[in-house]
């Protein structure tokens, strides 16, 4: 059997690791992007994102049921999921045991937080301990390419990243890390209907998305979290002219005055905050939650990154 990817697989099915009980996958989300525009590569390019990971997450649980009757009641898998699911197994040639889903998520739907993606990262690295299968990040990059366009969340390092054709572009890394502030805005968007608005915007400003990511790739060679903020900042501004965040005017006007890196967003979503390579202290954390509820937001704090 071929994998969604299309080549041939080198593993024999094996029966499910079902012994110890529920099984877990669990896959972070992400506070949108540190930079996402046009990559040049070949003639037709793609859309670029350097997903940001945060220490939010999805859960997905396997219970192999052993008593008869009705299953207990429990959220099943979502469409998408449960899809990734059919993948797998038809990918291995393998049959799930009788057993039931559970699952569990952070990471709030429509707002840039790679919730979907991270339901079906989390649903396959359960389906590989269920089987105890060697995790394969080329599995699930076939698997995600068949379903939709992602983040590229199954990694555990930074990575310049086609969404729409699920290829890795270069690999940035691990070590650089950022302590956040951020709000979540009203709405949702949709990253489909808007495509092609992001593209005329990508061909308008190509030069400018260059230089940006080329600051942003030599603030990672280099493990600047710093400049790896300074660029994360011109992505954003880039982002206002296409999909402007109400709260981004503030963010930049009052940064200084925090003593903040740099500032993110979601491009594709509803995510605005601030980057800090160093903790904020609990004084200047009574300082942001203050100002944001001035702006009207609730204030989150979170880590994001490896570093």
């Amino acid at each position: 059997m071929r994998d969604p990817a299309g080549s041939r697989l080198p593993y024999r099915p094996r029966e499910p690791d079902v012994d110890g009980g529920t099984v877990s996958g669990v896959c972070q989300g992400t506070l949108g992007e540190l930079y996402q525009g046009p990559s040049r590569v070949g003639a037709d390019p793609g859309i670029a994102v350097v997903s940001f990971p945060v220490d939010r997450h999805a859960w997905v649980y396997f219970t192999p049921r052993t008593a008869a009757g009705p299953p207990p009641h429990a959220p099943p898998l979502g469409k998408k999921s449960a899809e990734a699911a059919r993948l797998f197994l038809d990918h291995y040639g393998l049959t799930l045991p009788p057993g039931d889903w559970h699952t569990h998520s952070e990471l709030p739907v429509g707002v840039g937080m790679a919730s979907s993606t991270a339901d079906i990262v989390a649903t396959l690295r359960c389906l590989f301990r269920v089987f105890s299968l060697p995790y394969d990040t080329e599995v699930i990059r076939g698997v995600l390419a068949r379903i939709e366009r992602s983040d590229s969340v199954f990694l555990d390092e930074f990575a310049l990243y086609l969404s729409g054709r699920h290829r890795v572009v270069r690999r940035l890394g691990p070590d650089v890390g950022f302590h956040t502030a951020y709000v979540t805005e009203p709405g949702t968007v949709d990253t489909a209907a808007v495509t092609p608005l992001l593209l005329d915007h990508y061909r308008r400003r190509g030069e400018e998305y260059q230089r940006c990511l080329t600051d942003l790739v030599k603030g990672f060679d280099s493990g600047d979290p710093a400049a790896v903020a300074r660029a994360a900042t011109v992505s954003a501004a880039l982002s206002q002219e296409v999909l402007p965040k109400a709260t981004f005017g503030s963010l930049q006007a009052h940064r200084e005055r925090f003593g903040a890196d740099g500032v993110f967003v979601a491009h594709t979503g509803c995510l605005a905050g601030y980057l800090f390579a160093s903790r904020p202290g609990a004084q200047v954390k009574s300082d942001l939650s203050a100002f944001f509820r001035s702006i009207g937001h609730q204030c989150t704090f979170a880590q994001g990154g490896y570093g």
